[in-house]
């Protein structure tokens, strides 16, 4: 008799503590989805920017063409890296902090951002297009949208932290492997042209 009642309370024991490890294990569980879901929603606003900074440039373009006729070249350059850092932001947003995609979106902006720059510069030889006001209207859209990808890279970088600092502790990242949570998030950083450096033109 004595038996079987010990042996009801260490079942007992072992069934408080099994349920104890799996409410504690869904809770990290809701924790990591909730971390993860709120830097995948971070990534959307920078979508959001990056999608209105890519609209802008061909109209940009299309203004300049009438003044730049010997430029097409520097068209045909950021033209093809606007479609690039489009191409690798359709990749990045189907999978936010994908270590590949981020990378692939972050050479890609350098790049376009680079083609911007050079863009830029030429245009300060042309004083007819410094004046004309749809150009000046653009450049300060182009500028204002860089301001707001930096807030929206800035806040979507401090989540993928926030997301990869709990992943990374005991015991979470014992539970994170089980749950499918086994890498970090990558952060969205642009190496030596930040992007949210607008050009910096006087038109």
């Amino acid at each position: 008799m004595l038996l079987a009642a010990t042996a009801w309370i260490i079942l007992a024991v072992i069934l408080g503590v099994g349920l104890l490890v799996m409410m504690y294990g869904v809770g990290i569980y809701n924790r990591l989805v909730t971390l993860r879901n709120r830097f995948e929603n971070a990534f959307s606003q920078i979508e959001v920017q990056l999608k209105r900074r890519y609209d802008l440039i061909p109209n940009l373009i299309e203004t300049a063409k009438g003044y730049m006729k010997h430029e097409k070249e520097t068209f045909e350059a950021v033209i093809q890296a606007r479609n690039q850092a489009a191409g690798g932001l359709q990749k990045a947003a189907a999978n936010p902090g994908d270590a590949a995609a981020m990378k692939e979106l972050m050479v890609a902006e350098q790049a376009l951002t680079g083609s911007l720059g050079k863009f830029f510069a030429l245009a300060e030889a042309y004083p007819d297009l410094k004046a004309n006001e749809s150009m000046a209207s653009l450049t300060e859209e182009l500028t204002s949208t860089e301001n707001r990808v930096a807030f929206a890279r800035q806040a979507y970088n401090d989540s993928v932290t926030s997301y990869n600092t709990y992943r990374q502790t005991f015991p979470p990242i014992i539970f994170a492997n089980l749950f499918g949570h086994s890498t970090d998030a990558e952060l969205l950083e642009f190496d030596s042209q930040a992007i949210a450096e607008a050009p910096k033109v006087s038109f």
